[in-house]
C-alpha cells in the first residue's frame, strides 16, 4: 500500500500497552517501516529491560533507530529529531509508509512541534562538559548558577545530563538556552502525521502486564544484562543506567539487598513510570485518538480503520 503524500502513522503509549504489537500489524498490513521512540530503545545494551523487539517479534518488518547507539554515549532528543526526520522524509520519497512507535513524550513532541534552533554543539565541548559531569558532579549547578542563575534555578543539583547540556551550549554559544528556547522552533515533519494514536489500558490491566513482563525479563536473563552493563563501569549519570529495573538489580548483585525486594522495586518503578506516561500524555495528547483494550479488541478484525 502507498505511503505517498500522507505523513507518517503515530503511535504512543505507556510501557508495556501493547502498541509494539500494534504497530507491527498496522505495518505487515501496509509494508510500512517502525521507527523508535523510546529513549531507552536506542542503545545496544539492556534488550531485555528496555523491551526492545527480537528479530522475531519484528516479524520481518524493518526496525529503524533501535540499539544502534552505545551505553556510553549520552543521546539527546535533538539527535532524535535529526535522525527520525531524515528517515522519515526518505521513506516519503520512496513511496512508503511509516509508523514511529514509543513511549517517550519528548520526541513525540518534538517531532510534531520543532526544537529551538540550537547551534550544533563542538563536540570537544560536549566531551568536556560531560567528562566534567562524571568527575566533579556536585560542581555542576554551582558553575551553572554563576553563569547562567535564571536557568540553574530551574534545574535541580543532580540532573546531570541538563546541567552539563546546559553549560556546554553557553560555552559553545555564549548565550543561555533559555534564549535559544525563546526562538522560533525548527520544523520537523514536512507532513500532517497519518494518524496520531495513544495505547492507554485500565490502570489495573495495565500494572498487570508491567509486572508479568518483569517477571518475563527475569526468566530471559535480564540479570545477566545489568550484570554485564556494570562490567563497563560506566557513570550512573549516563542515560541508560538510569533504565527501568538496574538500580535496584544493581543493587542486589552488589549484596546491598535480597533478590526478591530488587524484583519488588523494580516493578514499582515501572508502575511508576507508567502512570508519569499517562498523566505526561493526558496534559499533551489530548487531541489525539485514544484507545483502551476493548479499543483493540472491537478493532482487531479491521485494524486498517484506525488510519
Amino acid at each position: 500500500m502507498s505511503g505517498q503524500g500522507q505523513g507518517p502513522i503515530l503511535i504512543a503509549g505507556q510501557t508495556a500497552s501493547g502498541k509494539s504489537g500494534l504497530a507491527l500489524r498496522l505495518a505487515q498490513r501496509l509494508d510500512a517501516v517502525i521507527i523508535n521512540a523510546d529513549s531507552m530503545q536506542v542503545y545496544g545494551e539492556l534488550r531485555l529491560l528496555t523491551a526492545r523487539p527480537t528479530q522475531a517479534e519484528m516479524g520481518g518488518v524493518p526496525h529503524e533507530l533501535y540499539g544502534h547507539i552505545a551505553a556510553h554515549q549520552p543521546y539527546s532528543v535533538g539527535e532524535w529529531l535529526k535522525e527520525a526526520a531524515a528517515l522519515i522524509e526518505e521513506l516519503r520519497q520512496q513511496d512508503r509508509a511509516c509508523i514511529v512507535i514509543g513511549g517517550t513524550g519528548l520526541y513525540f513532541k518534538a517531532l510534531l512541534e520543532g526544537l529551538s534552533p540550537v547551534p550544533d554543539i563542538p563536540d570537544d565541548i560536549r566531551s568536556k562538559w560531560r567528562l566534567y559531569a562524571q568527575e566533579n558532579p556536585g560542581e555542576l549547578h554551582r558553575i551553572l548558577t554563576e553563569k547562567d542563575p535564571a536557568l540553574a534555578q530551574n534545574l535541580p543539583p543532580g540532573d546531570l545530563q541538563r546541567l552539563a547540556r546546559a553549560l556546554e551550549v553557553i560555552d559553545a554559544t555564549g548565550k543561555s538556552l533559555l534564549y535559544w528556547r525563546a526562538q522560533p522552533n525548527r520544523p520537523a515533519l514536512q507532513q500532517t502525521p497519518r494518524a496520531q494514536l495513544v495505547i492507554a489500558p485500565e490502570r489495573a490491566e495495565l500494572y498487570r502486564r508491567c509486572d508479568a513482563r518483569f517477571d518475563r525479563m527475569m526468566r530471559e536473563g535480564a540479570l545477566d544484562e545489568v550484570e554485564k552493563l556494570l562490567a563497563l563501569r560506566l557513570p550512573f549519570t549516563l542515560p541508560l543506567m538510569r533504565a527501568l529495573g538496574v538500580r535496584p538489580l544493581a543493587s542486589y548483585l552488589r549484596g546491598e539487598m535480597e533478590r526478591e525486594e530488587a524484583i519488588e522495586r523494580a516493578k514499582t518503578e515501572t508502575r511508576q513510570y507508567a502512570k508519569r506516561q499517562m498523566t505526561w500524555q493526558k496534559g499533551n495528547m489530548i487531541a489525539w485518538k485514544w484507545l483502551d483494550a476493548q479499543d483493540m479488541e472491537c478493532l482487531e478484525p479491521n485494524i486498517l480503520s484506525l488510519i
